[in-house]
């Protein structure tokens, strides 16, 4: 389980894409993983959130009826949400002084994927 960093790789997909305003809208299709902004300075934040989650869900001792062993991965999911939206101003992404966007690994290493669309 893990918070991996993807603002930068955003940032270069905006870049890209040459659009200087509009609104970032990432979605995460994938039912064991999420997406969250939150602070991006201190990597201790992202050891707490995982450790927070894991002590919120029970990881084990819960008579889950799914059968694959991923149920709290599936949980964590739920609670971080499948999608963020971002403004883009002057081609970069209208985040907070701390804030960066991450992809919330609940169930890996897996090959995963982010999907993105920007609107003007």
């Amino acid at each position: 389980m893990e918070l991996v960093d993807i603002t930068g790789r955003l940032q270069q997909e905006l870049a890209a894409a040459g659009t200087a305003d509009g609104v970032c809208y990432l979605y995460n299709p994938h039912t064991t993983a999420g997406l969250t902004i939150n602070e991006g300075a201190d990597p201790a934040v992202r050891t707490d959130l995982v450790a927070a989650l894991r002590q919120m869900v029970p990881m084990a001792g819960f008579p889950y009826q799914h059968q694959e062993g991923n149920s709290p991965a599936h949980l964590m999911a739920t609670l971080c949400g499948s999608s963020v939206t971002i403004f883009v101003d002057a081609g970069r992404l209208a985040l907070g002084t701390w804030q960066k966007v991450f992809f919330c690994e609940f169930d890996g290493p897996r090959r995963r994927k982010v999907t993105w669309r920007l609107l003007p």
